[in-house]
């Protein structure tokens, strides 16, 4: 049997690693662990559940969800990249947990510039600007204008200090020069009720929590703060379209994807990128992503890493603007 040049320098790097080569051809003899930084039943849960199901069927051994919640994902990601680099662990990374969660703590456990190696995003999706039935606005230029005529009443809700819909709030203030205050709730729930109950005027919230809300009159969408239309609100306009543009250069898109540790062997990283794209793009896979009110959305892993360090620097852009200091 002849060894290329290529198996010689993959044994190598695998002996280097203290990886047996045997392993990469393998690899999966057990179940693997992806940790969910998010509690169990929540959106973010349901679509990591969903893709591990269909993942472990691609690999031949069943995925397991690990939900290890605290410290805004922080915990559950930091566990994912610093254990063992055999392909057995990995992480349900997203937004938060690497482009803004780092920027707000005074000591991040992690470096996710470093300290992760990014596989694919697996969906993309975008908050959506919600305002209360009762506010006489129908487009973000209305919004604005009143806004600016009922300032004292002028008040956008979010899931906490930090969280992702807080940081849409800033950008919004920033794009539009409005004059909303911030009011933090202890999750998104809380939030949208007082928005439907008029407490405060708006919030941002994710696309599936929208929807139920608008049908029902409630509330009402003026813009999504992404550099497209969502294929689940079609007719809601983006912010460029509403007329102020820049959102695309603030940080605008949101994601969750799949991360393993840094030190995992080149191997197997390649086939779990590619079994993990495979899963996204199904057609299976793709129709339950969107029913969940997500796009589904893929890179290589080299494409990935640039895409996290920008997003890194953007949304920081975003928490320097607002003001915001490490915790």
């Amino acid at each position: 049997m002849t060894i290329t040049r290529r198996q010689l320098t993959l044994a190598g790097s695998l002996a280097a690693l203290g990886v047996p080569a045997v392993h990469a051809q393998s690899w999966p003899q057990k179940p693997i662990r992806l940790i969910v930084p998010f509690s169990a039943g929540g959106p973010s849960d349901v679509l990591a559940r969903a893709f591990a199901k269909q993942l472990g069927e691609a690999l031949g051994q069943p995925v397991v969800v690990d939900n290890r919640v605290g410290a805004g994902g922080a915990i559950g990601i930091d566990a994912a990249v610093k254990s063992a680099p055999d392909g057995y662990t990995l992480g349900f990374a997203h937004t938060g947990t690497t482009a803004i969660n780092p920027h707000l703590m005074a000591r991040s456990p992690y470096d996710p510039l470093t300290e992760l190696l990014p596989l694919t995003p697996i969906v993309s999706y975008a908050n959506v600007l919600i305002v209360n039935s009762r506010i006489p606005a129908t487009t973000v230029q209305e919004f604005v204008q009143w806004a600016k005529s009922h300032p004292n009443e002028a008040y956008f809700a979010s899931g906490g200090l930090g969280a992702t819909n807080h940081l849409s709030g800033e950008l919004l203030k920033a794009l539009t020069g409005m004059p909303l205050k911030h009011v933090p709730y202890r999750g998104n729930g809380p939030a949208m009720n007082d928005v439907i109950a008029g407490t405060v005027a708006c919030m941002f919230d994710i696309p599936v929590t929208v929807v139920p809300q608008l049908k029902g009159g409630r509330v009402r969408a003026l813009a999504i703060l992404s550099s497209r239309r969502s294929s689940v609100l079609p007719d809601v306009p983006t912010l460029r379209e509403a007329g102020f543009p820049g959102v695309e250069d603030a940080g605008s898109d949101l994601w969750f994807g799949l991360v393993a540790p840094p030190a995992l062997p080149p191997a197997v990283a390649e086939r779990l990128h590619a079994q993990a794209v495979k899963v996204v793009q199904s057609p299976e896979m793709s129709a339950a992503i969107r029913e969940m009110g997500y796009e589904p959305w893929t890179m290589t892993p080299a494409e990935f890493k640039t895409f996290i360090r920008n997003d890194h620097a953007k949304w920081g852009k975003v928490i320097k603007a607002a003001g915001l200091q490490p915790q």
